[in-house]
């Protein structure tokens, strides 16, 4: 579903988020690793934007910062225009009732302690004054739009498979009626068959909700059949974005086209056929050094000492895209 072109839901501008870690030595210099890196994204009310790259590269950081689970060390996250980490916390609080999170295992974030009309009907504790009836309704028309039964809400989370679980998780998001879902991992914990049925529900929610999503994941498969848009990320920067067809038919930077070839293929290939090299050789930065330049230039067939010295900035390309790389061109060309 395409965006009709108004004012961003999300605005995300600048973040930058360290975290400290602790010397191996007694007075050792402390080092911080660099997860978020200068991030800026834009997301439109009914848009679905995918954050897809390899762990460790800063997609789950980047998700609790949107949340405001998180303060940036600088940047800033505008909601429907008021920048959500200067809020006050009783204005926070209030504001949460917009933007939810569906997390990736579902079974560790479902309390097995409580029934399932506890868990979903949480998120309304601090946003709504409700009456016990008033609660209980607004949890069965919920676990009807997610496919559960109204009777559901008396049983515990053992009692449910790990799609049924997913799908009460996505419940609970959906209780106060938000304009944002972030979604983190949310099926790569699921089976394959269950991971299709969790993600036409979203496209479904999408579609007679119009509820914008920012989906995080590193299966490009999942991101393909739910996002309009993709951002690609590399050590915390935004290396590529645009839309979803338009990146993935013809990637412009050399980690979107080698996170592309390493996708399994679904024929194995000829005997006698050459396997398939990949495309970066040798292995990432560590993320508390990182070089000079492109990122990416030590394993990068195509980097030059121009890559090598000065830092690709975002810039934008004729089919729309945007992508951080002095060799675009020569890129796609050889996709």
């Amino acid at each position: 579903m395409t965006a009709p072109h108004t004012a961003p839901l999300v605005d995300i501008a600048g973040l930058h988020k360290t975290y400290a870690l602790g010397g191996n030595l007694p007075f050792s210099p402390q080092q911080r690793v660099y997860a978020v890196n200068g991030v800026s994204l834009t997301i439109r009310a009914g848009e679905s934007l995918g954050v897809v790259g390899e762990s460790g590269c800063g997609k789950s950081t980047l998700a609790r910062l949107v949340m405001a689970l998180e303060s940036p060390d600088s940047g800033g996250v505008r909601f429907a225009g008021r920048d959500l980490h200067a809020l006050p916390p009783a204005e926070l609080r209030h504001a949460r009732r917009d933007f939810q999170m569906v997390f990736q295992d579902p079974y560790g974030s479902l309390d097995p302690r409580l029934k399932v009309e506890r868990i979903v009907a949480e998120p309304l504790d601090v946003l709504e004054s409700l009456s016990r009836a008033e609660r209980r309704a607004r949890v069965a028309e919920t676990l009807a739009t997610v496919g559960l039964r109204g009777t559901d809400m008396e049983k515990y989370p053992h009692e449910f498979s790990g799609g049924q679980r997913q799908r009460i998780a996505i419940a609970r998001a959906l209780i106060t009626r938000p304009k944002l879902i972030v979604a983190d991992e949310a099926v790569s914990a699921l089976d394959v068959s269950v991971q299709a049925q969790v993600l036409n529900l979203l496209a479904a929610l999408q579609r007679d909700h119009g509820i914008t999503y920012l989906f995080i994941s590193h299966n490009l498969a999942v991101i393909d059949h739910l996002c309009s848009h993709v951002a690609v990320m590399y050590l915390g920067r935004i290396v590529e974005q645009g839309e979803t067809g338009t990146v993935f038919a013809r990637p412009a930077h050399p980690y979107t086209r080698a996170l592309l070839a390493a996708l399994p293929r679904p024929v194995p290939p000829a005997p006698g056929t050459a396997r398939r090299r990949s495309l970066l050789q040798g292995n990432p930065p560590v993320q508390t050094a990182l070089p000079p330049g492109c990122a990416l230039a030590t394993r990068c067939a195509h980097a030059d000492d121009h890559c090598r010295g000065v830092t690709p900035e975002l810039r934008s390309m004729a089919d729309g895209r945007h992508v951080a790389c002095h060799k675009a061109e020569t890129v796609i060309s050889a996709a």
